[in-house]
Parts: C-alpha cells; sequence; structure tokens
C-alpha cells in the first residue's frame, strides 16, 4: 500500500498578545490553498490539528483552547496606501471549520512585526532605529489597523520590558491602532439601534444587554443578572457545562437579535463571532497567575468567552469593543464604569488588568469612533516549515 508523503510549507510560529498563531506568507501556501475555499480550510486544519475529538490538538499546531487554534495569512496589500493585508482563520478545534467571520486583534499586534521581516513592507519605510508604522488592511473585517513596530539596527525589536497580563514574559511594547472599528456596512454600530435592549432568550429569561458591533460584534450582559460578580476565573466556568450550555444560549439568540444571522441554528457554526461577555463594577479579585487586583486599581470587571469557553485573559478585539462601549454613555460597560464621558477604560479580566483607549462622538443621532488603541507585545516563538500529509488538502 503506498502513502502520500508530507509536504512542508514555509511557516512562523508566533506570540501576539495573549494569542499564538501559525503565520504563513500567501505566496508560500500551496498553490490550491492561495485562494479561498475548501482546500485552504482543509490545509489549515490540518496545520493546526483539527478536528479533534480530544480536544488537545495533539497532531498540530493548536494547543487546545481557542487563543492557539489560530492562523494568518499575509500578502503584500492591494489596498492604496497600506502595507500588508492580513487575513486571520479561527480554527474550531473540535469541528471541520475556520471561521473567517472576524479578526483577531491579539495577532494583530504579531502581524507588522512579521509583515517587516518577511519582506512584505518596503525598506523606505522602516528607520535604522525606531519606529515603524504599518498600515495594515484587515481582510475579514475591511478595516484599516496601524501598528507602531519598534526597531533596532534595522530590524523588529522583540525584547523588552513591557508587561501584559496573561503573558508571563516581558517583551517589547506594540502599540495598536484600530482606525474605524465599528462595523459601517449595515448602519449603526448598534445594530438594533439602541444601547441597551430587552434580550429575550428561551429557557433563560428577559435579559438587560449591550450589543454592539465595534472591534468584533459582542454581546454584552450584566454579571449580576445571570449569577456571577466579574470575578470569575476560567475553573469557575469551563468546568460547569451548564453554565457554558447558557452562554452559548445567549450568544445565539444575540446573534440573530444583532442581525448577524437568520438563525440559532445558524449562529451554532459561527463560533467566532459574535463574542459574549458579562460586565461588573469594580471589585477585589486574585488573577489567575496569583496577582491582586483591587476595586480601585479598575474602572470595571469584564470576563468574555471565546468558542464556547471562558477566554484565560482577554480577546483584543473585544477589548476594542470594551473600549468603545465604555466611551459611550447609556451602555451596559459604560454603567458598570460609573457612567459619564471617558476617552479610556482600565478593565479587570481573569488574568490581571488592561487598558484600552477609544473616543466616540455623537454624529447626526448616531455614535461614531474614529479609532480605539491599546499597547501589546508579540515575538516570534519558531520559524520554517510546518508539515502536512499531501492529501490533506
Amino acid at each position: 500500500m503506498s502513502h502520500v508523503p508530507q509536504v512542508k510549507i514555509p511557516a512562523t510560529y508566533m506570540r501576539g498578545g495573549t494569542s499564538k498563531g501559525v503565520f504563513f506568507r500567501l505566496d508560500d501556501l500551496p498553490q490550491v490553498a492561495q485562494t479561498p475555499g475548501a482546500a485552504r480550510d482543509a490545509l489549515l486544519l490540518r496545520v493546526i490539528g483539527s478536528p479533534d475529538p480530544y480536544g488537545k490538538q495533539i497532531d498540530g499546531m493548536g494547543g487546545g483552547v481557542s487563543s492557539n487554534s489560530k492562523s494568518v495569512i499575509l500578502s503584500r496589500s492591494t489596498q492604496p496606501d497600506h502595507d500588508v493585508d492580513y487575513l486571520f482563520g479561527q480554527v474550531s478545534i473540535d469541528k471541520p471549520f475556520v471561521d473567517w467571520s472576524g479578526n483577531c486583534g491579539n495577532l494583530t499586534a504579531a502581524v507588522g512585526a512579521f509583515a517587516i521581516s518577511a519582506g512584505l513592507v518596503d525598506a523606505e519605510r522602516i528607520p535604522q532605529n525606531g519606529t515603524a508604522i504599518v498600515r495594515i488592511w484587515q481582510v475579514n473585517i475591511q478595516k484599516t489597523i496601524i501598528a507602531h513596530i519598534p526597531i533596532t539596527d534595522g530590524a523588529v525589536q522583540e525584547t523588552g520590558d513591557f508587561e501584559l497580563d496573561g503573558v508571563t514574559f516581558p517583551a517589547a511594547e506594540v502599540q495598536v491602532e484600530f482606525m474605524d472599528p465599528a462595523d459601517d456596512s449595515g448602519g449603526s454600530m448598534f445594530p438594533t439601534g439602541n444601547l441597551v435592549d430587552d434580550l429575550e432568550v428561551p429557557g433563560i429569561g428577559t435579559l438587560k444587554a449591550t450589543m454592539i458591533n465595534a472591534g468584533i460584534p459582542t454581546v454584552f450582559v450584566n454579571a449580576d443578572d445571570i449569577g456571577y460578580t466579574g470575578t470569575e476565573l476560567q475553573d469557575d466556568i469551563n468546568g460547569d457545562p451548564k453554565a457554558l450550555a447558557m452562554f452559548e444560549t445567549l450568544r445565539v439568540h444575540g446573534a440573530v437579535r444583532m442581525g448577524l444571522v437568520q438563525s440559532v441554528e445558524e449562529a451554532g457554526q459561527r463560533q467566532h463571532t459574535p463574542k459574549i461577555a458579562f460586565v461588573a463594577p469594580p471589585r477585589d479579585y486574585v488573577a489567575s497567575s496569583g496577582k491582586k487586583v483591587a476595586a480601585g486599581d479598575v474602572d470595571l470587571l469584564v470576563r468574555a468567552l471565546s468558542m464556547g469557553k471562558l477566554h484565560h485573559a482577554m480577546m483584543g478585539t473585544a477589548a476594542v469593543a470594551i473600549g468603545t462601549a465604555a466611551a459611550i454613555p447609556g451602555t451596559l460597560v459604560n454603567q458598570a464604569a460609573g457612567g459619564g464621558d471617558r476617552t479610556s477604560v482600565h478593565f479587570g479580566h481573569p488574568s490581571g488588568t488592561l487598558r484600552v483607549g477609544a473616543e466616540a462622538t455623537l454624529e447626526g443621532g448616531e455614535w461614531k469612533v474614529v479609532k480605539a488603541v491599546m499597547s501589546r507585545s508579540a515575538r516570534v516563538l519558531m520559524e520554517g516549515w510546518v508539515r502536512v500529509p499531501g492529501d490533506a488538502f
């Protein structure tokens, strides 16, 4: 019996923010996977090690959690005044599915560094020392992102003393600006037209909810309304099947109410978006690292789920949604932070705290956000080739 040999594909394994993913240059992919479709999806699934009924992704590059089950494809930008096109694929762990419906804000921090090192940014845009401004076109959501990449002796600087809760070791700071982060394809960044809605969820009841499409579509509810305090860590929720089922029910009904899908069945197949999060006023808690977070250290508490599980820190795109919603008086996020006008918010998450800034203005009865800003870090973990069986895609 003959067997098809493995093929090897140039790739880089990178950490960006509190996520990890496999990065590819579009031109390095096998020809059949250079265009969207079943072959590309099958290739990425095999690279990451999905679908895996054991949930561990042992036979691939994934880590058995949503923050490590990610892929990125980059190419020189086809858009005017941009350097690189960034396409993100969230790979399902237990299903044969790659979700292309949204961005990864954490891995965005690694995009600029990879683009420079991979020769996707014109040399004249890279200083010998200082900061390179990389103009990123985010293909999934059709938005511009600006990454500020530190450069030393003409190369990307990855080491430094910037500390990010959720990441063990310090690294160089990368500031990321999400320009016009609200989804303007369907009108308002609040798809229902309301800052707060009554969301009817069968089997759960009617909950107050802020549903916003900025950074990534997100459904926010009050922690107290669903029996939580906002101080929960992963084990408090991820080990409770009933709780996970409740959150998924909230999420899929929120997706329908936001107009993202036509039915809850369709929403169940779209795992990456929307996100479901719950907010609470500040209170003391101990983060997963053992770090004590005092109520006075933060403006509010936020916990968010990704791909059906409570995230160990905070998704970057969800942080954009948090910062945007916090800047708009009347949303549940703004209320949890104490209300009023604000241009930044410092929130507590399971691994510690994070600050994100956003400026909102009311124009013609619609809220607009020029940009949201946060700092992350990124680092190359390994580079070379990934190998997959030749008949896998």
